[in-house]
This record gives structure tokens, C-alpha cells and sequence, in this order.
């Protein structure tokens, strides 16, 4: 039996990856065969787009040179500045990932599917933060040297830029730790949305199941 979806029954799984993996691939995929996706990314360039709320915070920080002349926050020199300055990237972090975190929340209650997907690149190292409201985390793997060509393809990001924030980022071994499930991301297209495709069955298997749990216990 299948019950209304709601966000206290609704199963929530988080995806997350190193940089260049191909997390935004997988999350379009399971976006496309119906799952609700929350991506913590595009909520952190809504945040720092022209009269995002993250920007007063980041001026007073950071100084108008941040800044771009259309209001936004300057991505490239923000990102030269976080990778050479440790302690600017964890004054940034404290900006924003607050507000992330609340804006995710948010997302989520209005999600209205049989589960949800909570897109984050930083879960691993933010764990503690995003794992109480996680039933389960997918991690998207691929070999280092295809996240280094997929991310200095990237516009302003040189070879030099993409090692350091792959050195910025915890291991594939310690995101291999926190995995329920491993989406191996090697080959071309069509094996990736293969392998995505028996993930989302999976899924929603587990999220009918929670549903009928959790009713049950309302229940009583």
C-alpha cells in the first residue's frame, strides 16, 4: 500500500562526490525518473547571485573586491582567494554554509515526491551538519585523473586550480567510508544512467518501505 508523500515519511538521500565525479550527471538522471533533487551548489549561487543573502555578509568580510560589477560575487577571484588562504575559505564556509543548510531544510519540506535528493559536494567533510536529516548517502566516484580534466575544462579554473581543490577536498577514501552506495562513474553515458537507473529502483523500493513504517507508527 502507498500513502501520500510527506516530508516526516519521505525518504532523503544524500549524493555527494569529488569534484568533477559527475554528481550534477547523477542527480539530473534521478531528477528525470522522478525524484525530488535539492542541490546545495545551485542554492550557494543563488545566494551569492545580485541580492543574494549571503552578499552583506561577504562584503563586510571580504571587502568590494569580491564583488562583481553586477552585484554578484566574483566566483574567480573568491576562488583564487579560498585556495591560497585557509582561513579564508573557512571565513567563507561559516557564511554560507548556515545559510545553506537552513535554505536545504526549507527545500526539502516543499519537496513532494516518493524520495528526495540532497546534492552535496562537501558532505563528507560536513557531515555532522547534513547526516541527521540523511537516510542514506550515495557517493559518485570516478579515477582522479578524470576530475582533474573535467574541472580544469571548467571556465577560469586552470590545471594548477583543479589539483588544489582536489587537495582541498577529503579523499576518495574517506567519502568511500560514509557510502551506502558507490556509483561508479567510468564509463560513458548510457552505463552511468544504467547504473543510476537500478539505484533509483532501489530507492523507491526503500522509500515504500519507509513510508509503511512510519505510518504504521503513526499509527499507534
Amino acid at each position: 500500500t502507498l500513502f501520500p508523500y510527506t516530508t516526516l515519511f519521505r525518504s532523503r538521500l544524500g549524493l555527494t562526490g569529488g569534484v568533477g565525479s559527475g554528481k550534477s550527471t547523477v542527480a539530473g538522471i534521478l531528477s528525470d525518473l522522478g525524484a525530488d533533487v535539492v542541490d546545495t551548489d545551485a542554492i550557494a549561487r543563488q545566494l551569492t547571485a545580485p541580492g543574494g543573502a549571503a552578499l552583506p555578509a561577504i562584503r563586510a568580510a571580504f571587502g568590494a573586491g569580491m564583488i562583481d560589477r553586477d552585484g554578484a560575487l566574483d566566483r574567480v577571484a573568491m576562488r583564487a582567494r579560498v585556495f591560497a588562504d585557509p582561513d579564508s575559505r573557512r571565513g567563507l564556509e561559516a557564511i554560507l554554509h548556515p545559510l545553506i543548510r537552513e535554505e536545504s531544510l526549507r527545500q526539502i519540506e516543499s519537496a513532494w515526491g516518493p524520495y528526495v535528493v540532497i546534492v552535496v559536494p562537501l558532505l563528507a567533510e560536513n557531515l555532522a551538519a547534513y547526516r541527521p536529516f540523511l537516510d542514506r548517502i550515495a557517493v559518485v566516484d570516478c579515477d582522479e585523473s578524470r576530475q582533474l580534466l573535467r574541472t580544469a575544462a571548467r571556465p577560469g579554473v586552470d590545471m594548477d586550480q583543479a589539483r588544489a581543490i582536489l587537495a582541498s577536498q577529503a579523499g576518495r577514501l574517506e567519502r568511500m567510508n560514509i557510502a551506502d552506495d558507490v556509483i561508479e562513474n567510468r564509463a560513458d553515458l548510457p552505463a552511468l544512467r544504467e547504473s543510476v537507473r537500478q539505484l533509483h529502483a532501489l530507492y523507491l523500493h526503500l522509500a515504500t518501505a519507509c513510508l509503511e513504517k512510519n505510518h504504521n507508527n503513526s499509527l499507534h
